[in-house]
């Protein structure tokens, strides 16, 4: 059987940004340009028994053409998680610097919109952080939800 580094290396390249499954859950009309609000419910794939919802803008047509950026949304969102059955602590990053949970495009090339979630063990304290991730503007727009940890496992 012959290797082949580059099949590898795409390989490892895609391995991490595969997605975590959003259910879409909601939809609210923002206004008559076709611009909506979306509810999307996303389970930890690490952290059974706790699921987050996030709420971000979703550009109509009409505002892609009156405006332009066709291929390009708003980062900004909102989250919130909370606890959806018992928790189980799986095999999660308990780094300062935290572990991507989700991430999904924004734009064609260099946004996203991505939930980080950061293990508080001095307070027992899962924390999620929704963010946008710009090569340009940087990430300023900011939501945090914390799940306790009362009882996990």
């Amino acid at each position: 059987m012959r290797f082949y580094p580059a099949l590898a290396l795409a390989a490892l390249l895609v391995a991490p940004a595969l997605p975590v499954m959003a259910e879409k859950v909601g939809k609210i009309g923002v206004d008559w340009a076709g611009n909506d609000i979306v509810i999307e419910a996303i389970a930890d794939p690490k952290v059974q028994g706790v699921t987050c919802h996030v709420a971000y803008f979703d550009r109509g047509l009409i505002d892609r053409l009156s405006k332009g950026n066709w291929f390009e949304d708003p980062s900004n969102s909102a989250i919130e998680c909370r606890q959806t059955g018992p928790i189980v602590l799986g095999d999660i990053d308990r780094g300062k610097k935290g572990e991507n949970v989700f991430r999904t495009s924004r734009s064609i090339v260099f946004k996203s919109l991505r939930i980080t979630r950061i293990y508080d063990a001095e307070n027992k304290v899962l924390i999620y952080v929704s963010h946008g991730n710009e090569l340009v503007e940087g990430s300023a727009k900011v939501s945090i939800s914390t799940v306790p940890l009362y009882d996990a496992e």
